[in-house]
């Protein structure tokens, strides 16, 4: 109970985050659409710190080599390395800091799409802020989401982050040339995933040495096909 007004202050923080996640997914239903307009397939590539999706995004790019063009959007909250290394593979790059906040939003995201002008039939690639709650929350607006999680955190978080793993289209276990160096189970690891959202697709690969990667550009290439023209 509030002691100023006698109201529940739980009730407040309730309508507060319905407000907020509102008005987030209308400016995400607007981003939809001018994406679809364009059919311009876009990613939302979540983890936690240190997964590997800027290595990632990294291999994929030089992969596909052009074909479709990719366009990437980083978030961070503070610095411009991600951006810079992305940079390096010849594709454009916004990068966006969010300061104190721990992910991107809807606004954010339209901001980063009118600034990189993505063509037609293309793929943007969102790399969220390093985080395995908050992202989760937010619709960018996005075709489909990934979440990227490597053997090197532990085969338990399925379970300790549900909220990441039900919203997941694509489950990438990244860094399994570790495997043979740390304790992880990649059978319970799968199970976990399923039982949270049991049509999930779990691929594991190492973007380091390349190991799995063929089936991840291969997802990638699908799900462009469904969205860009002509087919890829």
């Amino acid at each position: 109970m509030c002691a100023t007004c006698g109201c529940s202050e739980e009730t407040h923080t309730v309508v507060l985050e319905q407000d907020v996640l509102a008005k987030n997914n209308h400016l995400a239903e607007h981003n939809r659409a001018w994406l679809a307009a364009r059919n311009v397939l876009a990613l939302n590539i979540m983890s936690s710190p240190g997964a590997g999706k800027t290595t990632l995004l990294e291999r994929t790019i030089r992969s596909l080599g052009g074909a479709p063009v990719i366009s990437v959007i980083e978030g961070d909250q503070e610095t411009r390395f991600d951006a810079d290394r992305i940079r390096t593979t010849g594709c454009e790059v916004v990068q966006i800091n969010t300061g104190a906040g721990c992910h991107l939003d809807a606004s954010m995201v339209h901001n980063g799409l009118h600034e990189l002008d993505p063509p037609r039939d293309s793929i943007v690639l969102v790399e969220n802020v390093g985080n395995l709650v908050c992202p989760a929350l937010f619709d960018l607006g996005e075709s489909y989401r990934v979440v990227i999680t490597s053997v090197t955190e532990g085969a338990d978080k399925p379970r300790k982050y549900p909220h990441m793993f039900v919203v997941a289209d694509l489950v990438l276990l990244n860094k399994v040339d570790l495997l043979p160096h740390v304790d992880f189970d990649v059978d319970r690891f799968v199970s976990d995933a399923r039982m949270v959202r049991p049509d999930v697709t779990v691929l594991p690969l190492s973007a380091t040495v390349g190991t799995g990667v063929d089936a991840w550009l291969d997802w990638l290439r699908d799900k462009c096909a469904r969205v860009c023209a002509p087919a890829v």
